[in-house]
């Protein structure tokens, strides 16, 4: 299905009715856009799943509809609380992909015009509780791309300002690398009615409230996260793939992150991570083809201390020791010389 998780289909979506599928979450994982990456995170699967179905859980008590459906172990879907040890495969209800055409090197999404329900909405949503440095929003407003009207703020934001209310932001979904876009053009490509682009902020915000609620109680700050949307057969807005995980949200403790934003951190020092970029600015189709250098491996111990976070987050926001990791707290110490406290994104 992608670079970090797979898709098992049970019963595929038609027009008219949801299919079901299980997604077998990967220890693989992926930055800037670049797909599967050359190391693997010791357990990190199964860490993903059972955090994320924990947020799922969650939401379906506050009356959120979602895709999940249950954690699959030994071939049986349960509760979370109903399993014996810790699994990588969650199912959910299938929806279906339709992907925009590339016209004269331009997407187009003249498709969600025409379909009324049951598939993937091409968007990603992105809530935005704090602008830690290097946050995408600092570049876009010094390209212009974006304005201080558009995210509701006066003047220029510094560096780890946290803001007063949520910024919501939007993306692209399934193009060759995400391209921010303003909430018109998310109306306009995506076929939306004013109403669902207020039910998509109104259900984005409440997934924030969450996160932000459970990561306190951990010690951790939610400074951004993304969550993405679908529509059922009955066109009824309903979240889907996967939510508050490391993978998903950037979290900080004391100022050093709590995320894959470790993996990026180390990244962003390399050549690698340059040429990306510009390969990005001059082609944003085909970027990657000219990308000629290839990612290096993370150092051993690293690679391994980003593991023992994906396991101890689980273990703590759960309230059960799945894996036997050190405190969350402890791990991060470990962490501190490849980051810099104080570090964001």
């Amino acid at each position: 299905m992608g670079s970090v998780k797979d898709l098992v289909v049970l019963k595929k979506p038609k027009k008219g009715e949801t299919g079901s599928g299980r997604f077998v979450f990967s220890d693989r994982y992926s930055v800037f856009d670049w797909g599967e990456m050359p190391d693997q995170i010791t357990e990190k699967g199964k860490a993903i799943c059972l955090a994320t179905a924990y947020f799922f859980e969650r939401l379906a008590e506050m009356g959120i509809k979602t895709h999940y459906l249950g954690v699959v172990e030994d071939g049986v879907t349960k509760r979370l609380g109903d399993l014996q040890k810790p699994s990588d495969t969650m199912e959910v209800k299938l929806l279906r992909v339709l992907k925009p055409k590339i016209r004269d090197n331009a997407y187009d999404y003249s498709v969600y015009r025409e379909e009324k329900g049951n598939f993937l909405i091409p968007l990603e949503v992105i809530y935005r509780n704090s602008l830690p440095e290097g946050s995408s929003v600092f570049r876009r407003l010094r390209e212009g791309s974006l304005t201080l009207d558009e995210i509701g703020l006066r003047e220029m934001p510094a560096p780890a300002q946290v803001l007063e209310k949520p910024l919501l932001d939007v993306s692209t979904k399934l193009e060759a690398a995400d391209r921010y876009i303003n909430w018109e053009e998310a109306r306009a490509i995506a076929g939306l009615a004013e109403t669902e682009i207020e039910e998509i902020r109104r259900v984005t915000l409440a997934v924030n409230d969450l996160i932000t609620a459970e990561a306190k109680k951990l010690g951790l700050f939610n400074e951004d996260g993304k969550v993405e949307f679908g529509f059922d057969q009955n066109r009824a807005l309903i979240l889907v793939d996967a939510l508050g995980t490391l993978d998903e949200c950037r979290f900080t403790f004391e100022g050093i992150p709590v995320s894959k934003e470790i993996a990026r951190m180390f990244y962003r020092q390399t050549e690698w991570s340059r040429e990306v970029e510009e390969a990005k600015k001059k082609n944003k189709i085909g970027w990657k083809d000219l990308v000629k250098a290839a990612p290096p491996q993370l150092p051993e111990r690293l690679k391994n201390a980003i593991a023992m976070i994906y396991k101890a987050y689980t273990n703590e926001l759960t309230g059960r020791k799945w894996f036997d990791t050190p405190p969350l707290k402890e791990v991060l110490a470990e962490i501190k010389e490849f980051t810099g406290q104080g570090e964001g994104a």
